[in-house]
């Protein structure tokens, strides 16, 4: 093709990236680079009718708001931002390493901080949910494959309701259930004989639930992109596998496994992306209080108070596209050589 043809081909989609990737990314960025406004304080008199006036110090309106149209992104703080207490803490990390005595010590200070609490959650989070979601796919994908024809429809549509199911809704509907005076709640209460039980109560149980949940939810996304793969493994190949007196664990194993080794790629693509990202269920479990990831940190700073703290979202927001990057950088480097492997 020539170069010409390529580009003109190729410019409509660079053009899409441009404008709905790489600018909106630059924006966070220089955002990340701001903080917002101190009010403006003036000193008034307030004179009472009967007589005595006091001063008090109130905001003043038009001078903050003139500072806010004078400078609208804030103040600039550079990279302090990145390194405050809110976000990497530098400063708070050396004192702990410096002060605690045990590495548990140090961890536990580490737990105090907000951003590393929530990036320890949202790394054990990936960590546990994806290779399960890629697991269970592949699994169900190759028992509803070996059902009747007629089963085969209705399997899959069950298979496929978890994904239907809006995320938040699912989320609020299984932290019903959980609940003390849900089915699952109610049930382990009466079975331990303790009014007080509640899995909403306990970090770790929380954090068990949200990886249930994970689980649950993002399976049939991995089963459907199996299952479509499974149509297309040669026949040919497995019956000669078979012919060679392979059994069925070994066909699957040495057959359908490296056939479907791109979707396995794709798939773990997708749920790392999706799982770093994780925020809908902390929601929907109200779980905030013993699990926060970086998603939900960036929401709280947007929603959480009286003041929206542009730049310190922005700021977590560039940290979780930098987590994205490194986690995505294996694999493509993985693929990026299988690919070169591969004779031409």
């Amino acid at each position: 093709m020539p170069d010409k043809a390529f580009f003109s081909f190729m410019a409509p989609s660079l053009l899409a990236m441009i404008l709905f990737i790489a600018l909106p990314i630059g924006s966070v960025f220089l955002q990340s680079l701001f903080v917002e406004h101190s009010q403006v304080m003036k000193t008034v008199e307030t004179c009472s009718p009967f007589g005595g006036c006091t001063d008090e110090t109130i905001v003043d309106a038009e001078a903050t708001q003139a500072l806010a149209q004078a400078q609208p992104l804030g103040r600039f703080n550079g990279l302090g931002t990145y390194t405050d207490r809110n976000h990497l803490a530098f400063d708070d990390l050396g004192r702990a390493r410096r002060e605690a005595d045990t590495f548990g010590e140090f961890l536990s200070a580490i737990m105090n901080l907000r951003f590393y609490r929530a990036l320890v959650f949202t790394i054990a989070f990936t960590a546990i949910v994806t290779p399960f979601v890629l697991a269970l796919g592949l699994v169900i994908a190759l028992a509803v494959n070996m059902l009747p024809r007629m089963t085969k429809g209705p399997a899959i549509f069950v298979s496929l309701l978890p994904m239907i199911v809006t995320p938040l809704v699912g989320s609020l509907i299984l932290a019903w259930i959980v609940d003390a005076e849900g089915i699952l709640g109610a049930t382990l209460q009466t079975l331990f004989k303790d009014p007080d039980l509640s899995l909403k109560a306990s970090p770790t149980l929380t954090w068990i639930m949200l990886f249930i949940y994970g689980i649950w939810h993002a399976t049939p996304f991995s089963f459907i992109v199996f299952y479509a793969g499974l149509q297309t493994v040669p026949r040919d190949t497995l019956e000669a596998a078979m012919i060679d007196g392979a059994s069925r664990a070994q066909r699957i194993r040495y057959v359908v496994v490296p056939h479907l080794m791109p979707l396995v790629t794709f798939v773990l693509l997708i749920q790392l992306m999706d799982n770093f990202r994780v925020f809908e269920p902390i929601v929907g479990f109200s779980a905030d209080a013993n699990a926060t990831s970086l998603s939900w940190i960036i929401y709280n700073d947007l929603r959480g108070g009286e003041t929206t703290l542009f730049g310190s979202a922005a700021a977590t927001s560039f940290l979780t596209l930098v987590g994205v990057i490194i986690l995505l950088i294996p694999v493509l480097i993985r693929t990026w050589r299988d690919h070169n492997s591969k004779p031409a």
